[in-house]
């Protein structure tokens, strides 16, 4: 099984994900902020998890925790801003 090795934006450990999970949280992901424009992440997480279930993309283990690591990574990478001056933090792409 081939691994993504995920990055964090405070240059922390992170940890590596299966690229195929990591590919399908990923669209996902991008898809439902594209519609969304910015949203907080329990919106995004719901929205996900209804593509996911849509497209009938089983994902193993918690997605929510897939996810969150997901978002790191992207914003380590500076594919997604995350407004950390509002409470719920905001993302947008």
């Amino acid at each position: 099984m081939e691994k993504v090795q995920l990055q964090h934006p405070e240059g922390k450990k992170a940890i590596s994900m299966d690229k195929n999970k990591y590919y399908a949280l990923k669209s996902s992901f991008v898809e439902c902020l594209k519609t969304k424009k910015t949203a907080p992440f329990k919106d995004l997480l719901s929205a996900v998890t209804a593509d996911l279930e849509n497209k009938k993309t089983a994902i193993k283990g918690v997605i929510e925790w897939n996810l969150f690591w997901v978002t790191l990574d992207m914003e380590a990478r500076q594919e997604l801003k995350k407004d950390k001056s509002v409470s719920p933090y905001m993302y947008s792409l």
